[in-house]
C-alpha cells in the first residue's frame, strides 16, 4: 500500500497540484452551500453514492460504474430543481461579488442598530406586532409583493407609527437599508420548513422563508407574547430583550460592513472542518480520474498546411495532404483531447524554385504538453514549386442559344480584351485563353453590356485578392 502512495506522489505533477485545488474550492463552496440549505440530507445521499462510485471503479464493477454514471447524469436535472432557488441566489451573490465594496463599521451603523434595537423594545412592551427587515448584500426585489415605497429617514418614532395597530401597513414587513425605511406593507415569502421551530405565527414563517432565501436580518415582535425573535441565514432565535437584539444587529452591520472580517488567519479558522473535508475529497476524485496510470500511445491521421506561401509561388500538384502522427500521454489527456484540431503547419516563406524535400518535424504539431509528440510518418515529404509570372491571357467569349427573330448580331466586344494573371510560363498552351460563362443571346433584343463571370484555369493565381473582370458589349442590329 504504501509502495502504491509512493508511487502516486513521484508522478504529481504542477498541473496536479493545481487541479486539485481548484477541485476542493469547488467542493468546499458546495459543502457551505448545502450546510446552509434545508435538505442537508441530499448531499449525504449524494456523497454516500459517490462513495460507492468510487469503489466499483476501483474493484472494476464495471456494471454498478455505468449504472451509477447514468444516474448521476439523471441527478444534475433533480438537483436543478430541487435546489432551483439556492442556485439562482448563488448566482446572484457571484454576479453581485464583483461591485461588493465593503466599508468600515462606524457610527451611522451603529446609531441604526440602536434606533431599530430601542424601536423593538417599545413594541415588544405594547404588544405591538411587528416584522422588519434590514437588507444584507443580496437584493430583494425578486422576494417581495406588494408594500408601499416611502423611501424615508429611519428613526424611531417612524417605526413605532408604522406598526401601531391602527397604522393601515401595520400587518406586513418594513424593509430598512442604508438608514432609510425603503418600503412597508411587504408581504414576504413564506418558509416550508417549521417542523423543527414548532408552531409559528404568520410574520415568524414570513422571516424564517426571507432569511433561506437571502443574507437579510429579520426581526419579529410578537404580537401575542410580546416576544423579540430574529430570523437570519434560516434559523430563528428568541432574545431575551432589546439588548440582545442591539448585540444581534451590530455583529450583523459589522460582518456586512468590515473588511477585517475576512483576515487570512481568521480565514483559515473558520469551517475547518468543511475545508478537511473538501481537500480530501479533491485528493480522492483526482485519485480516482486524474491520477495518470499509465501512458499510451495513439495514431491520428492529421492534414498538413501548407502556409506562408507568397502569393507568386504555387506548390505543383499532387501535393500530400496528410501525415499519420503519434502522441503518447496519460488515458485521461487523450479524453479531454480534440483531435479535429491536429494538422501539421507546414510553413513555406522560405521555399525555392524547383523539387525539394521538407522534413516534417515535431515543433510543426501544436499538443498539450502532456501529449507528446513521439513520431510521424513520414517524415520528409517532397514538393515541386515554382514561381509564377504576369502573363497577357485573351478572353474568349462562350455564348448559347440564338437571337429574337426580327433582330442579328452585328458585333460582339470584350473590353479589356485580355486580362493579366500570373502563372509559371511553363504551363501556358498554345493558344490558352480564358472563357466567359456562356451568354444567353436568346434574350437580348437591344445593344447589351454584360459583365459575365470569367472560367480561369486552375494553374493560374491573381494579382490581387480579386479575379479580374471585363465586360461584353453585344451590339444587336434589327433587320428590315
Amino acid at each position: 500500500m504504501s509502495a502504491d502512495v509512493m508511487a502516486i506522489l513521484h508522478t504529481v505533477r504542477i498541473q496536479d497540484i493545481f487541479d486539485i485545488i481548484l477541485i476542493a474550492v469547488m467542493i468546499y463552496g458546495l459543502l457551505l452551500w448545502f450546510k446552509k440549505t434545508a435538505s442537508r440530507l441530499v448531499l449525504v445521499g449524494i456523497f454516500l453514492l459517490g462513495i460507492v462510485y468510487l469503489m466499483s471503479r476501483f474493484f472494476q464493477l464495471y456494471m454498478t460504474a455505468m449504472i451509477l454514471q447514468s444516474v448521476f447524469a439523471v441527478l444534475i436535472f433533480a438537483l436543478v430543481v430541487i435546489f432551483q432557488e439556492e442556485l439562482r441566489r448563488f448566482f446572484e451573490r457571484l454576479a453581485l461579488w464583483g461591485r461588493i465594496r465593503k466599508k468600515k463599521y462606524g457610527s451611522s451603523q451603529e446609531h441604526e442598530a440602536e434606533v431599530i434595537a430601542q424601536a423593538v423594545g417599545n413594541l415588544s412592551r405594547k404588544h405591538f406586532g411587528a416584522l422588519i427587515v434590514i437588507q444584507g448584500e443580496e437584493p430583494l426585489d425578486r422576494h417581495l409583493q406588494g408594500g408601499i415605497r416611502l423611501e424615508g429617514i429611519l428613526s424611531q418614532p417612524l417605526l413605532e407609527s408604522i406598526f401601531d395597530p391602527h397604522s393601515l401597513g401595520h400587518d406586513g414587513a418594513v424593509v430598512i437599508d442604508n438608514g432609510r425605511v425603503v418600503q412597508f406593507g411587504v408581504h414576504l415569502p413564506l418558509s416550508s420548513n417549521v417542523q423543527e421551530f414548532g408552531n409559528l405565527g404568520l410574520r415568524h414563517t414570513a422571516a424564517l422563508g426571507l432569511s433561506e432565501r437571502s443574507d437579510a436580518v429579520c426581526i419579529v415582535v410578537s404580537e401575542e407574547r410580546g416576544t423579540i425573535s430574529v430570523a437570519r441565514d434560516g434559523e430563528l432565535r428568541i432574545l431575551d430583550n432589546a439588548a440582545k437584539l442591539k448585540a444581534v444587529l451590530d455583529d450583523f452591520y459589522e460582518k456586512k460592513a468590515s473588511p477585517e472580517r475576512h483576515r487570512p488567519a481568521l480565514w483559515f479558522r473558520e469551517n475547518s472542518a468543511e475545508k478537511a473535508t473538501a481537500v480530501l475529497l479533491a485528493i480522492l476524485v483526482w485519485v480516482a480520474f486524474g491520477y495518470q496510470r499509465e501512458t499510451v500511445q495513439r495514431e491520428f491521421v492529421v492534414p498538413i498546411e501548407y502556409r506562408n506561401l507568397a502569393q507568386e509561388w504555387m506548390i505543383e500538384e499532387p501535393k500530400v495532404t496528410e501525415a499519420k502522427v503519434m502522441l503518447k500521454g496519460p488515458e485521461q489527456a487523450f479524453r479531454l483531447f480534440d483531435a479535429s484540431k491536429l494538422k501539421i503547419s507546414l510553413d513555406l516563406s522560405q521555399v525555392k524554385q524547383g523539387g525539394q524535400e521538407i522534413a516534417l518535424t515535431k515543433d510543426m504539431v501544436k499538443t498539450p504538453s502532456s501529449l507528446p509528440v513521439v513520431g510521424i510518418k513520414p517524415e520528409r515529404i517532397f514538393i515541386t514549386a515554382y514561381r509564377l509570372l504576369p502573363v497577357f491571357l485573351p478572353v474568349e467569349v462562350r455564348t448559347t442559344g440564338t437571337p429574337p427573330p426580327g433582330t442579328t448580331i452585328q458585333k460582339i466586344e470584350v473590353v479589356p480584351p485580355s486580362v493579366q494573371v500570373l502563372m509559371s510560363p511553363r504551363l501556358r498552351r498554345e493558344g490558352m485563353t480564358v472563357p466567359t460563362k456562356p451568354i444567353d443571346l436568346s434574350s437580348i433584343t437591344t445593344t447589351t453590356t454584360v459583365k459575365p463571370d470569367l472560367l480561369f484555369p486552375p494553374e493560374v493565381r491573381f494579382l490581387g485578392e480579386k479575379p479580374p473582370a471585363v465586360a461584353v458589349i453585344v451590339k444587336v442590329k434589327q433587320k428590315r
